[in-house]
Formats: structure tokens, C-alpha cells, sequence
């Protein structure tokens, strides 16, 4: 049968120059993908905003029992039979970590998908980056780019990645100090148990985190039938299967049972965690994630179809 999926073109390791020149290459076109993306969001939305400490109007909305009667706007409140409240901005700056896993199982891109796991991955850490920029927050990639204030931090950061590619598996987290969000983007196709050993520091140290799972829809599904020969892109072993049908629904199960495990131990560290597949909107997962960070979560942490 024809070829599912492919790995794209993958830059040897040891070539440092090859690696910039395709870092360089693929990361423009992501930021054009990623600030259209971006814009498409903030069109219906204003941004990273939450109500606390600052000068600037925010909304009204309804008293809830309790509240200080200090707060209530009496103005607005005298238009029609309810009581308002008048809430601010809050204005204090945040500094946001974001880090994209680029290990070689990124490369993958199926049939069903017009990206590959890794293009997907760089547009959502650079648009994320460009609505929080935009909000005032200081952006930071652990051990690419330090945290900056800026309205061009996605570009800043985009130039640094450029320079300083993004490697695999999870980032070293030493410099980060004090209570931040760390973003982690990737497919995250390891042992639940053996990711979490590694994500469970990071949680005592006071890191806020939120974990993006990029899924090409083919490893969701399993579409394979016949004499299929599959390839470990990490390690290289190969498996052949005769009738890659019969493997469907046990490997379905350990697939969804893997991901199940990861976001509740995610959840139970007070994390959260958004599953994202390549055939969807890229708006969808930025949106869910967005939420997250502004303390509103979404009614499902998918952002792929139930």
C-alpha cells in the first residue's frame, strides 16, 4: 500500500551549520503563519486580560454576595433592576517560559495532515509569544532567550531559535526563578510515568505549567492496513506487520490510555494540559491554552473534535 506518513527531512546532528540554515529556513514562514494566527484570535479577543490591581476599566459585571459594597458602580447599576460591579486591569507583568520539543518524532506528517508535527509546534510557541507580547508579559525560551518586555518579543524570539535551535525531550529549567508559566509543546510519546518524573520538580519549585500535546491524526487513528513496515524515528528499530488492521484497536486503547494517564497526573499537579492534533485549526489549541494562562479555563482542555 501507499506510504501513510513520512518523516520530513531531518538535519544530521552533528552539522551545525545545516541545522541553522534549516532552522533559518522553516522559522519565517512559522512566524508569518504564527502572527496570522495570532490576529485571528485577538481579533474576537483582547488579549491576556483579567481583572486586579491597576487604573484602567476593565468590565462590569453582576455583584456577587460578599463583595464590597466600595466596588459596586452605582451609575451603571441605576439603569435597570441589577447591581454591577466595576473591575479593573490588572497591570502587573508576568513572565511566561515557552519551549517547544523538537526531538526527531516532530518530524512526522501524515497524509491527513497538510503539517508536520514540528511546523505545528513552532507556529503555537511563536503566536503564543506574540498575543502575551502584546499584553505586556515578559517572554523567555529556557536556555534559547532570556525573558524580555517587548512588542517584538515573538520576533526576538524567532531570531534567537535561529541561533540557538530548539533541541529534544524536555528543557533545562535551572535559570528559571520565582513563580512563572512554562508552556512545554510536543507529542510527549514517552512513558506518562517517566515524563512526569521530570515535569514533577518543576511543579514543586512553584512553575505553573501547561503542557500542549501536538498529535498527528494518523497516530490517533491508525489507518494502516495490509503488509505495513513502521519505523521508531528516535531510534531507528523497525517493525513489520503483516496485517497492520489487527493491531488497531489494542494499539487505540494503549495510545488513549497512555494520554489519559499523562493529563490526569498533569491535572493533579495543578497543571493543565491540551491535546492538539495537525488536522485542526492551530487557533483551536492557542485559544485553549491562551485561557489557561489567563486563569479562565476552557470547558475542555481538547482542542480537537470529541
Amino acid at each position: 500500500m501507499a506510504a501513510i506518513g513520512q518523516i520530513v527531512e531531518q538535519t544530521p546532528a552533528g552539522d551545525a551549520l545545516t541545522r541553522a540554515r534549516q532552522r533559518a529556513s522553516l522559522v519565517p514562514d512559522c512566524m508569518v503563519e504564527a502572527r496570522r494566527i495570532a490576529n485571528t484570535v485577538i481579533a474576537g479577543w483582547h488579549g491576556r486580560r483579567k481583572r486586579g490591581i491597576g487604573e484602567n476599566f476593565w468590565q462590569f459585571r453582576p455583584y456577587a454576595e460578599g463583595e464590597s459594597f466600595a466596588r459596586i458602580d452605582w451609575r451603571r447599576s441605576a439603569r435597570d433592576d441589577h447591581t454591577y460591579i466595576r473591575d479593573r486591569e490588572w497591570e502587573a507583568a508576568h513572565t511566561v517560559w515557552l519551549w517547544a520539543d523538537l526531538s526527531p518524532s516532530m518530524m512526522y506528517k501524515s497524509t491527513l495532515a497538510s503539517v508536520s508535527k514540528e511546523s505545528r509546534a513552532l507556529v503555537l510557541m511563536l503566536a503564543l509569544a506574540e498575543i502575551l507580547a502584546r499584553s505586556g508579559e515578559r517572554i523567555g525560551c529556557p536556555g534559547v532567550m532570556e525573558p524580555a518586555s517587548a512588542r517584538n518579543a515573538a520576533e526576538r524570539l524567532a531570531t534567537a531559535i535561529i541561533h540557538t535551535p530548539l533541541s529534544g525531550g524536555l528543557p533545562d529549567t535551572a535559570m528559571i526563578r520565582g513563580a512563572s508559566d512554562i508552556v512545554l509543546i510536543g507529542d510527549f510519546l514517552d512513558d506518562a510515568d517517566a515524563i512526569m518524573e521530570k515535569i514533577a520538580p518543576l511543579a514543586r519549585r512553584g512553575l505553573r505549567g501547561h503542557v500542549v500535546e501536538i498529535a498527528d491524526p494518523a497516530e490517533e487513528s491508525f489507518p494502516y492496513t495490509g503488509r505495513t513496515e513502521f519505523t521508531d524515528p528516535e531510534t531507528g528499530q523497525k517493525l513489520v506487520s503483516g496485517r497492520a488492521e489487527g493491531l488497531r484497536d489494542d494499539y487505540r486503547r494503549a495510545y488513549l490510555a497512555r494520554r489519559e494517564n499523562l493529563g490526569e497526573q498533569l491535572r493533579r499537579l495543578g497543571w493543565s494540559f491540551v491535546h492538539h492534533s495537525t488536522d485542526r485549526l492551530a487557533s483551536e489549541a492557542l485559544v485553549a491554552v491562551h485561557m489557561y494562562l489567563s486563569g479562565t479555563p476552557p470547558l475542555t482542555g481538547r482542542s480537537t473534535a470529541p
